[in-house]
Parts: C-alpha cells; structure tokens; sequence
C-alpha cells in the first residue's frame, strides 16, 4: 500500500488515482521481485577501465557505464540525480555511492525495493571488483579500475 500524497489516504499498489480524494498518483516507485545475479556480467564486456564505474548488465540500458569520478554521488530516480536511473522500480533517492579511502561504499537511502550487492539486500556495503549491484531492475557491475 501506498498514501496518497494529497490526502495521505491509503492506496492499494497499481492504483493511478486515489479512492479517497481523485488525486493522481504519480510516480509511484513499483515493486519488484529481484532478479539473479548470475549473467549480468557477461553484458559488461572484457575492458579495463581507468577508474571505478559502474556498468548496466540486466534491466534499462544494458551496457550503460557510469563512471565514479567525484567523492560522493547520489543514485535515483530524480532527475537531478548524479546517476539517474529512469525506472519507475528505483526510488527518486534511491542510493548514495561514497569514495572512501581507496574503496567504494553504496548506502541505500530509504529506498521502497531496496538495495542487492551479489543478491544480498544491504543497508551498506564495500564494494568490491567485480561485485554486482541491484537498483530497481538496474542490475550492474562495479569494476575497481585496480585490476582487481
């Protein structure tokens, strides 16, 4: 269930308008059942990178990379987002990523579906080369950039 954000009256998941008051539902976040970790890899290709980054094996724009250049980045549905994943599965503020020492470290942020690092749901995490990271029905790989 949903509130409405006109009313706060509660909304069954997959309702457009509120019962209640006629207000629209928009942007709603959906849920979602995760998917496996297994093969999204395979879409990120063989290449090194110079960096850490992130790239889209399963879900919305396979092959997408999203590169970590600055120390902190926000991850999410808003268009103002640093990274903008434009799926109604991720959360408008879905995730922030941190640099940290010589580490990468994802926090979820209150998201509705959560945040997966190797099918596990995490609150937080290290990120490690390699490691595959579920937003919504983003599923992508963190590459280090270290070569491991």
């Amino acid at each position: 269930m949903n509130a409405c954000p006109a009313c706060g009256a509660n909304v069954p998941d997959g309702v457009d308008v509120c019962p209640a008051c006629g207000a629209t539902i928009a942007e709603a976040t959906a849920s979602f059942a995760p998917v496996g970790p297994d093969g999204a890899q395979s879409a990120t290709g063989a290449f090194e990178a110079e960096g850490p980054l992130l790239v889209v094996g399963k879900g919305p724009e396979v092959g997408e990379r999203f590169y970590l250049d600055r120390d902190r980045l926000t991850v999410g549905r808003d268009p103002h987002s640093d990274i903008f994943l434009n799926d109604i599965t991720v959360s408008r503020r879905h995730a922030v990523l941190t640099l940290e020492g010589n580490g990468v470290v994802v926090c979820d942020t209150g998201s509705l579906n959560g945040l997966f690092v190797n099918g596990a749901a995490v609150d937080r995490a290290v990120l490690h080369n390699g490691d595959q990271l579920q937003i919504g029905r983003f599923q992508m790989v963190f590459l280090s950039g270290q070569g491991g």
